[in-house]
C-alpha cells in the first residue's frame, strides 16, 4: 500500500499489519471456517484479556523494532503489558497542537483520506465499505452534511492510539453501536463472512465548525473503544483512545466548514492517504459568519 508521507515530502510503502494471517483467514475454506470462531465476541475478548497478561511484554521490544516506533516520544516507564504499552502516552511536548483559531487539526498519528460528500458516497472502513448512514446506524440526519467533507483517519498498529477534539464545543449526542458478524452464500467467490464493525457515534456543536459528526471504529479484536465522559471540550483535549488492534476514525464536517491543505487534498483525489500527527494543522477553516 503507498502512502504520502508529508513530513518528509515523499511515497512509501507500507504493509497492513497481520496481513499474511488476514490472507489465510479470509483467502481459502480451511481460514474461513476458522474465521467464525476468530471473529466472535468471546474470541475478541478472549484476545484482550491475554494482551493484558504480564506475558504478552515479551512481545513489546520486537514490536518496537518491527515498526520503529518512536520510544522518545513516550512517557519513560516500565510497561508490564503488551495492552499498557499500546495505550502508552506521549511525554510533554512530543506533540504540539496548532494553537491557530483557523487551523484544522488531526486528532491522531494516522493516515489521512479526505472525501467530498456526496449523496451516494461510500468509504472503506476497517474491511467493509459503508454508507454514511450506515456508519451513523441510521440514528441521526446526515442530509445538512452534502457537501461537506469526510475525513477518514485509520489508525495502523504503529500509530498512538489516543486521539483528541479538534475544536471548542459540546457534545449534544453520544451512542454505541455494536458489532455484528454477517455471513452471505458460502457458494459466494466473494468471502463468505464480514463484520459491520463496532462503532461510537458522536454529535457535537463546535465553536468554528458548527455542528459536526466523530464515528470512531473498532475493527476485528479489538477490545473496546473508550471515549471520556465530557459535556464540554476544548481544542487538543484528550477526547479518548483505542485497546489494541486497528482503529479508524471518521469526521463528517459540514459545507463550506474548511479548505483542506493542499498536499492532502491532491493525494486524496488519487485515493492515496498522507500520514498526519496529533494536533498538527491539516486544513483551515472558514469563519462561520462567512459561509
Amino acid at each position: 500500500m503507498k502512502i504520502y508521507d508529508r513530513s518528509e515530502k515523499k511515497y512509501r510503502e507500507t504493509e497492513q499489519y497481520g496481513q499474511n494471517k488476514l490472507q489465510f483467514l479470509y483467502g481459502n475454506v480451511w481460514g474461513r471456517c476458522l474465521l467464525k470462531l476468530v471473529i466472535t465476541p468471546a474470541a475478541s475478548k478472549l484476545y484482550g484479556q491475554y494482551q493484558k497478561l504480564p506475558i504478552s511484554a515479551k512481545k513489546i521490544p520486537r514490536f518496537i523494532e518491527e515498526y520503529h516506533i518512536h520510544t522518545e516520544d513516550f512517557e519513560d516507564r516500565e510497561y508490564p503489558s503488551f495492552h499498557s504499552f499500546f495505550i502508552r502516552k506521549l511525554r510533554p511536548g512530543a506533540r504540539m497542537i496548532d494553537p491557530r483559531p483557523c487551523s484544522l487539526i488531526s486528532p491522531a498519528d494516522a493516515k489521512l483520506l479526505v472525501y467530498d460528500i456526496t449523496d451516494d458516497l461510500t468509504v472503506f472502513v476497517k474491511g467493509r465499505r459503508y454508507t454514511l448512514s450506515q456508519l451513523t446506524g441510521g440514528k441521526v440526519d446526515i442530509s445538512a452534511f452534502g457537501g461537506g467533507l469526510c475525513l477518514v483517519y485509520r489508525l495502523c498498529m504503529d500509530d498512538y492510539h489516543r486521539y483528541c477534539f479538534i475544536d471548542d464545543g459540546t457534545l449534544t449526542d453520544s451512542y454505541a453501536i455494536a458489532g455484528k458478524l454477517h455471513t452471505v452464500s458460502p457458494v459466494s467467490k466473494d468471502y463468505p463472512i464480514y463484520q459491520e464493525n463496532s462503532r461510537v457515534v458522536t454529535i457535537a456543536e463546535t465553536e468554528h465548525f458548527g455542528t459536526m459528526i466523530t464515528i470512531e471504529v473498532g475493527a476485528l479484536l479489538v477490545g473496546k473503544i473508550n471515549n471520556r465522559q465530557v459535556a464540554s471540550f476544548h481544542k487538543g483535549e484528550e477526547k479518548g483512545y483505542f485497546e489494541p488492534g486497528g482503529s479508524t476514525i471518521v469526521m463528517l464536517l459540514p459545507p463550506s466548514s474548511v479548505l483542506i491543505d493542499e498536499d492532502i487534498a491532491a493525494e486524496s483525489r488519487k485515493g492515496i492517504e498522507c500520514t498526519v500527527r496529533y494536533g498538527e494543522k491539516v486544513g483551515t477553516v472558514f469563519p462561520l459568519e462567512r459561509r
